[in-house]
């Protein structure tokens, strides 16, 4: 009976998993369109590694939709741009914003990656 019993519960714990793990396998996000529907006609890919990201700064243009990706290289790290509505880290790692404003903004590390944290630090400009 014992046995039986924890069949049952094995059986209801893997259905459980399954059905959390179901669904396309695709977020709007990851397809390229937000949440709004826009569709992305550009990607921008940002990298992390140890304290730093892969480029000192990145262009956008205003009003052009843009998938931005974000890849961890090394170490554990995230985007955090506050005024663009953007945060990244390696379980949200795309989302498709569409600049509204021309302006510097600057991008920083949204998870605390030991010493060299507070210098982890590039920009995002957005041109008209």
């Amino acid at each position: 009976m014992m046995k039986r019993g924890m069949a049952w519960l094995a059986a209801c714990m893997l259905t459980l998993v399954l059905a959390a793990c179901g669904g396309t396998g695709q977020s709007a996000e990851s397809n390229g369109e937000s949440d709004s529907g826009v569709t992305a006609s550009e990607e921008l890919v940002i990298k992390a590694s140890n304290y730093e990201f892969d480029q000192p700064e990145y262009h956008l243009k205003k009003g052009v939709p843009v998938k931005i990706v974000y890849e961890n290289t090394n170490g554990n790290h995230g985007v955090l741009v506050p005024e663009l509505n953007l945060r990244l880290d390696t379980k949200n790692n795309s989302k498709v914003i569409t600049p509204d404003k021309a302006g510097e903004f600057e991008m920083s590390c949204s998870v605390y990656c030991g010493s060299g944290h507070g210098s982890m630090i590039s920009k995002i400009i957005v041109d008209e």
